[in-house]
């Protein structure tokens, strides 16, 4: 039987990330009260980094330990990835070694590579197209904040990143509205938002935009590898910084939230980020139990 992956969640269907966020609260809890869940006894995985991590690493690693399993790191300087090894002959050996494999890349035809040619899971860790374990994150961190998001706002400030475009993915799959507010030029998949237009829509005005919502999300305005373009995107985006005179304009209950890390004084004021309603140390912190959940979902399925 074929593996399944996680290239994007768009693999998945509505009934399993819900699932998923469900059982991430259920292993946090676990972790927190000392019950022993090792599920993943003696599997292993295999973590290709071709961008540096913090949280992506740290999270994977801890929760391969906290499952029983272990994990091994990879980066382009000490693996023949380094000295041109196809992607595809990487899957091929990996996949017989290990159990699952996780990527940290630039190109998502990386991942998909990689998918294709592995006979065991592979999961984007991060792509420049899409951040699907990020978003995962970001539900549970919601759910269990708020509850159900299935007919909420939920506004996304700045670049249409791979955090926007995952963003876009998860609304379709549970049914919130998305309303993105960018810089021309900076806009998200145009695929994603023609395929989407009964739940994505784009304004510019970044005040029209957050009115009402219940989730305000942003990100750095340069990613790794745009580090080049930081002073023209300091220009662009400067009326996109997320205030608390931004946040104000949102719901009254509104929660913020910021992949990280993130840079206070340009896409996120001190003050919102260090607010009660801004959750974004148990945002990060979730990615260990989101990605648990799905680790458990996709070697014992």
């Amino acid at each position: 039987m074929a593996p399944r992956h996680l290239r994007s969640l768009q693999d998945l269907s509505s009934a399993e990330f819900i699932q998923l966020i469900t059982r991430a609260s259920e292993l946090k809890t676990m972790l927190r009260e000392g019950t022993p869940h090792e599920y993943l006894l003696n599997k292993s995985l295999a973590m290709i980094f071709e961008k540096s991590s913090t949280r992506t690493r740290v999270s994977f690693e801890a929760g391969m330990t906290q499952l029983g399993g272990s994990s091994i790191f990879l980066s382009p300087a000490d693996s023949q990835l380094g000295r041109g090894e196809p992607i595809a002959d990487t899957a091929r050996v990996l996949s017989r070694m290990v159990d699952a494999i996780m990527v940290r890349t630039f190109s998502q035809d990386t991942v998909e590579q990689l998918a294709e040619h592995s006979s065991v899971p592979v999961i984007n860790g991060l792509s420049d197209t899409f951040h699907p374990c990020q978003l995962l994150a970001d539900m549970q961190t919601y759910f269990e904040h708020r509850g159900n998001i299935q007919g909420r706002r939920v506004c996304w400030v700045g670049d249409g990143n791979n955090m926007c475009n995952s963003y876009i993915n998860a609304a379709a799959l549970l049914d919130f509205e998305l309303v993105i507010t960018c810089p021309e030029g900076y806009e998200p998949l145009q695929s994603l938002m023609e395929n989407n237009q009964n739940r994505v829509s784009l304004v510019r005005d970044p005040a029209e935009a957050v009115a009402g919502a219940a989730l305000v999300a942003t990100d750095v305005w340069a990613s790794m590898g745009q580090e080049g373009e930081m002073q023209n995107r300091r220009v662009d985006f400067a009326d996109f910084e997320v205030t608390t005179e931004l946040m104000a304009r949102a719901a009254s209950d509104a929660l913020f939230l910021h992949c990280l890390p993130a840079h206070r004084g340009e896409e996120v004021s001190a003050e919102v980020i260090d607010a009660a309603d801004s959750v974004v140390w148990e945002e990060a912190e979730n990615r260990l139990h989101a990605q648990k959940a799905l680790l458990e979902f996709l070697l014992c399925s």
